[in-house]
């Protein structure tokens, strides 16, 4: 035995000569878990198997970490056909003492067995199956079920039991006490087979206990006594030629009484069976059509969603596109060049036609022709100085008002039409960085420094491009 708190063993002394904890209670409950474990073993040794469970967990109750009780419950478990059971005790066991321990054994012969583990698994729904058959009254098939559970586990106490219950149900009292006798062989002392082993040697006492008186036998009297299987026929020796038809009369009878059992106990079983099949087709159909409906569904919003793309598109292309098909910067670039032609001196017009395209061209990112781009570039040759000077004009008025947004879009239009101009584009930079447009405003400040370097401006730009860019 050791010491609960230091590992070590301990003497006969009630307290530890290492740690010198208390350990009198300790060792009490020690000598009870191992009185309850000895008296266990004893039990299991004559095959009282429910008196040495109850002793064993007594034992697992003042000592749960006895690795040898568990080990031994296990076995008794698996005696008693609870091979769930047994695995659950072999498991915690094992986890207690990972080596050396006999668990290991049991756990590797049913688990590395695939054909045992498929059977224990076979046995575990056979049973519960023919439970629910009892719960249906369905008991000719529970006890079918039942027999298949024992032709795999013959150890099954529980199935024996229920096995014998259903015929005491139905009054078969030899075939009840043979299965109740199989669970004696068991278990000699399981408190459930003893009651119902009563019951049934009560209803069998009368029969088999009593002697018949002795009786004058009268040739009426004599009868034929033979087996049939379990069955015992008993025929009369002299039959009457009178009563033929009356025997005939009761054979039909018993063949209708055959026939109307038959129907009542076989007929519910099978409506609950075709029951259970039309429900599980319905169940596929419903969710056949589930998954139709949701794939329709799905269809019916891409549909939808084309469609409105489509419109979308139809739309942008209309815009983009002239009565004759022709694309409208084409047509915009066209009334330029025409109004120059008409009026050369003209130069807002035609600079509101080349904002125009350009504002087109920034929309439509198609392939311009070479002849497009070389009539573009020229009007903006011809007319962009002139445009400059205007824009940077009214820009700059607005500008030295403060009204740094009406400001920017003539500035940016005076840097546009011409790079040179290094004032309109330095305003805008300044511009942008009062109404707080920070990344256009560093942009622009680099191109002043890049255009124009070793200039007042592009060394104001260098000091508010430091300041923006070490503000953020």
């Amino acid at each position: 035995m050791r010491c609960f708190n230091c590992g070590c063993n301990l003497s006969e002394h009630d307290f530890c000569t290492s740690c010198g904890a208390d350990v009198s209670l300790y060792k009490k409950i020690i000598y009870i878990s191992n009185r309850f474990y000895n008296d266990g073993l004893e039990k299991a040794n004559v095959r009282d198997l429910t008196g040495a469970i109850s002793s064993l967990r007594q034992c697992l109750k003042f000592n749960k970490n006895n690795v040898e009780a568990r080990n031994l419950l296990g076995l008794v478990y698996f005696e008693t056909g609870e091979v769930v059971a047994a695995l659950s005790e072999w498991v915690i066991s094992k986890n207690l003492q990972p080596k050396k321990n006999i668990a290991d054994d049991y756990i590797n012969m049913i688990q590395t067995n695939p054909t045992r583990l498929d059977t224990i698994n076979q046995t575990i729904k056979k049973y519960n199956q023919a439970l629910i058959y009892c719960n249906q009254d369905s008991q000719d098939l529970a006890v079918i079920q039942l027999k298949k559970v024992l032709s795999l586990n013959p150890k099954f106490i529980r199935a024996h039991q229920l096995l014998a219950l259903l015929y005491i149900n139905s009054e078969e009292w030899e075939r009840a006490k043979r299965e109740l006798t199989k669970c004696v062989q068991i278990d000699t002392n399981n408190t459930v087979t003893l009651r119902y082993l009563k019951e049934v040697d009560d209803m069998l006492t009368p029969e088999e206990g009593v002697k018949p008186k002795n009786k004058k036998k009268s040739r009426s009297d004599d009868v034929v006594k033979y087996q049939s299987g379990n069955e015992t026929i008993i025929q009369p020796v002299n039959i009457k030629e009178g009563k033929g038809v009356g025997s005939l009369l009761n054979l039909g009878i018993g063949i209708l009484i055959g026939i109307a059992i038959a129907i009542c106990l076989i007929l519910p079983a099978r409506i609950q069976a075709e029951k259970a099949t039309i429900n599980d087709q319905l169940r596929a159909v419903s969710e056949q059509s589930d998954a139709k409906s949701a794939t329709i569904d799905e269809l019916e919003q891409q549909l939808a969603s084309l469609r409105e793309d489509n419109s979308t598109l139809t739309q942008d292309l209309e815009a983009f596109m002239g009565r004759d098909g022709s694309l409208q910067y084409y047509d915009t670039l066209a009334k330029a060049a025409d109004a120059y032609l008409t009026n050369p001196e003209d130069v807002p017009t035609v600079a509101d036609y080349l904002d125009e395209v350009d504002a087109q061209l920034n929309e439509e990112e198609n392939e311009k022709s070479e002849a497009f781009e070389k009539l573009y570039n020229t009007l903006l040759a011809l007319v962009g100085p002139v445009a400059a000077d205007s824009y940077y004009n009214i820009g700059y008025e607005d500008y030295r008002r403060e009204d740094y947004e009406a400001a920017i879009p003539n500035l940016e239009r005076a840097s546009l039409y011409d790079s040179r101009n290094g004032e309109a584009l330095y305003y805008l930079a300044n511009c942008y960085n009062s109404v707080g447009r920070t990344e256009e405003a560093i942009e622009a400040y680099r191109k002043v420094i890049e255009l124009f370097p070793g200039t007042v401006k592009a060394t104001k730009s260098t000091a508010f491009l430091a300041e923006l860019e070490g503000g953020e």
